[in-house]
């Protein structure tokens, strides 16, 4: 009985210890059995007080009373699997006839008291079929980035979501997109994990740093091209244009227009081109937006002008031609003058990281999703990385992405530096840094000291 007891104590105290320092680890020893048996006990209960009910129907009523039978209970969403995961659970339900997915998620946060669960969200897989996330712990406080999520071509994973799922940046789905951020707020974390996942990537990185390139110059070995003021700015946008009419002219060439060509193999972007001719795409990444937009004095107002309108230009022309815009910025509306929402309303993918005010959250959401407003003006100071992202389909979520040095992007940025591609329409403006130090180090300080 002794030895019980202290092999009791021993298995609490170290549920205990891991529940502190490992949460993930809790769960998957611990936490998820526990969870499986909360739901599986009170899922019928839960459900009647959540409203997730419906009546018995007509016949089986009628039934009941032919047969003299008490009267059949509501009946709840049917359960088609429970699937366990590093972060939570995933339950499957299939709803009854007369629910609406739009139910459960209105009950999300009643169903995650009831079950004991840290977040719970939905979403509509199919008609009558819904997924319900549950996660066991706060996997926003410490990111950890599952193993898994492994990039494709112009997909890099960025973030974690509160649900325990990874978030992509896919530029193939969402060509452009806007980040907001006031000072301190991770703004510039989530960039540099977007180059160091473009990094290995066979893509030009081109980079607007007018913040004299404090951001984006340490990462020089991976870029094409760098402008740190907003003159050069200026020149390598109008660059970057004609680059974008010589791809198009490419395009047109062999777009392979013919009767004896079936339609499938038609192009009309760079990705219908065959692979040893197609262009390599182009990731724009402009630090701090508004440096390019303000001006004092008449000339500056025209520099100004001609940038605008190249950047809407780009964005509204150039997902064909395989150059993709990711603008960064503390505030992104129309105090910067004529042009501005023009171009925002082109950047689908958006992103707002703890902002100052509300006005600067309905910048980011307010045409697109306005529940995330809400969201966005309540991020806490003191959890710098967490952001609300959300798209033109009105869906949002809350992510964070994991904390990156500046000397881990350098290092994963001159690992790379071989992929770095030669434009020839960007070559005025390709950074030049001094070759990588040798490898080789001294044997011994009497070595060091004679060379």
């Amino acid at each position: 009985m002794t030895a019980f007891l202290i092999a009791l104590v021993l298995v609490v105290a170290a549920a205990g210890l891991l529940r502190w320092r490992r949460p993930a680890w809790y769960w998957l020893v611990f936490g998820v059995t526990f969870a499986v048996l909360r739901v599986l006990v009170r899922y019928v209960s839960v459900m009647d007080a959540c409203g997730l009910t419906v009546p018995p129907s007509r016949w089986r009523l009628a039934l009941a009373r032919i047969t003299n039978r008490p009267v059949p209970e509501s009946r709840v969403p049917r359960i088609l699997r429970v699937r366990p995961t590093r972060t939570g659970l995933v339950m499957r339900l299939k709803l009854r006839p007369g629910q609406d997915a739009f139910d459960v998620s209105a009950a999300s946060d009643r169903l995650r008291h009831s079950f004991g669960m840290y977040g719970v969200t939905s979403r509509e897989l199919r008609s009558g079929v819904v997924e319900v996330r549950m996660t066991g712990y706060d996997v926003l406080k410490r990111v950890q980035m599952p193993a898994t999520a492994a990039p494709r071509p112009m997909r890099v994973p960025v973030a974690l979501r509160e649900d325990g799922s990874v978030h992509y940046r896919d530029y193939r789905a969402v060509p452009h997109g806007l980040t907001l951020g006031a000072t301190e707020s991770g703004k510039s974390v989530y960039q540099r994990n977007l180059v160091a996942g473009l990094a290995a990537q066979d893509v030009a990185l081109v980079g607007i740093d007018c913040k004299q390139g404090v951001e984006l110059f340490p990462l020089a070995r991976r870029f094409s091209a760098l402008a740190d003021n907003p003159d050069t700015a200026l020149e390598l946008l109008e660059a970057l244009v004609t680059h974008m009419e010589d791809v198009y002219q490419l395009i047109r060439a062999q777009q392979r227009i013919s009767v004896n060509v079936p339609d499938a193999q038609i192009a009309a972007d760079i990705w219908d081109l065959p692979a040893d001719m197609r262009p390599v795409p182009v990731v724009v990444l402009v630090d701090e937006v508004a440096e390019l937009a303000l001006f004092a004095t008449k000339d500056q107002e025209k520099r100004r002008d001609r940038i605008v309108t190249a950047l809407v230009r780009l964005a509204q022309l150039g997902r064909a031609s395989g150059i993709y815009l990711e603008i960064c910025g503390q505030r992104f509306g129309s105090e910067l003058g004529k042009g501005i929402t023009m171009l925002r309303a082109q950047l689908t993918g958006r992103t707002a990281h703890r902002v100052n005010d509300e006005s600067s959250a309905n910048m980011a959401f307010g045409d697109i999703a306005p529940d995330a407003v809400l969201a966005a003006i309540q991020i806490p100071t003191e959890t710098p990385g967490i952001a609300v992202t959300g798209d033109s389909s009105g869906g949002w979520a809350r992510i964070r992405a994991p904390h990156t040095s500046l000397r881990q992007a350098v290092n994963i940025c001159n690992k790379h530096a071989d992929r770095t591609p030669d434009l020839p329409a960007l070559e005025p403006f390709r950074p030049v840094v001094a070759p990588l130090p040798s490898a080789r180090v001294p044997l011994s300080k009497t070595a060091s000291a004679t060379a």
